[in-house]
């Protein structure tokens, strides 16, 4: 690819940031110079913001394009490559051999891509470090980020399983949901909001183009499986799992403070 194609690509890509951004741009200043009249103190900067927010997503639009999507289909291609698989197993055994533990490369990376994307995800630092000072300290910023990343791993390396074993996705959902339910009745009720936020946190910018492209290589790779109705989903378990291991997280915390106190109490009486 030229400079010329390059020059191309990413003005192309700014002219759809900026169709995509401009209706979100056009309510807000909509309604702070139509409804509230009032003109922003600080216009220049947000001005200028809303530039530097166009170039970001121009170029993160164009990294994913050019390097994350081919990564993700390439790792999964690899890691179900039958050369691969064939080298795990035991002698004599062919391809028709292959069963859904023979994939435990695939469920390893995706555990652990999932996990490092998680926390590495903006939106969940900005979330982590507003819950912790909103609660006084309660709430760990690095306590939220790793019990959320762990969630995801969890639920993206379930997924990748599911796509292996093709198993109807709507049973694992609703089983979840269920576990969710059950869990929010005896969980903190001062955390039950922020773990249901914390599933739609994950699926944002560095979370979802990588396990999204898993999703879809995985399907691609793996016989028998349709990208179409195997290879979409993943993003669901990755929104899934982090309300559990939020509220888990919650309910230890709390069950080690309990103890402690007591363990403060037994001191002082003897």
């Amino acid at each position: 690819m030229g400079l010329l194609d390059i020059l191309y690509e990413v003005l192309a890509t700014l002219a759809e940031t900026v169709t995509d951004v401009l209706p979100i741009a056009a309510i807000i200043f909509g309604f702070q110079f139509a409804v509230l009249r009032q003109k922003p103190a600080n216009l220049r900067e947000i001005l200028l913001g809303f530039g530097w927010v166009l170039i970001g997503l121009s170029l993160f639009l164009l990294g994913l394009e050019w390097c994350l999507f081919p990564l993700g289909r390439l790792m999964a291609g690899q890691l179900t490559n039958a050369d691969f698989l064939l080298a795990s197993m035991e002698a004599g055994e062919t391809i028709a051999d292959i069963e859904w533990k023979d994939y435990m490369w695939v469920y390893i990376f995706a555990f652990l891509i999932g996990f490092s994307t998680t926390i590495a995800e903006p939106s969940l630092i900005a979330v982590a470090i507003k819950a912790h000072q909103v609660s006084g300290g309660a709430i760990g910023v690095w306590g939220l980020r790793i019990s959320v990343a762990l969630g995801v791993a969890f639920g993206i390396s379930l997924g990748c399983y599911r796509i292996v074993v093709g198993d109807p996705i709507h049973w694992y959902i609703i089983t979840g949901y269920a576990f969710v339910v059950l869990q929010t009745t005896v969980a903190p009720k001062m955390i039950i909001p922020l773990a249901y936020d914390s599933g739609g946190v994950t699926t944002s910018t560095v979370t979802v183009p990588l396990v999204a492209a898993l999703g879809l290589g995985l399907s691609e790779t793996v016989p028998g499986r349709n990208p179409l109705i195997d290879g979409f989903g993943l993003i669901a378990f990755a929104s899934l799992f982090p309300i559990l291991s939020v509220m888990a997280y919650a309910q230890l915390s709390e069950l080690r403070a309990a103890s402690a106190s007591k363990r403060t109490t037994t001191r002082k009486n003897t």
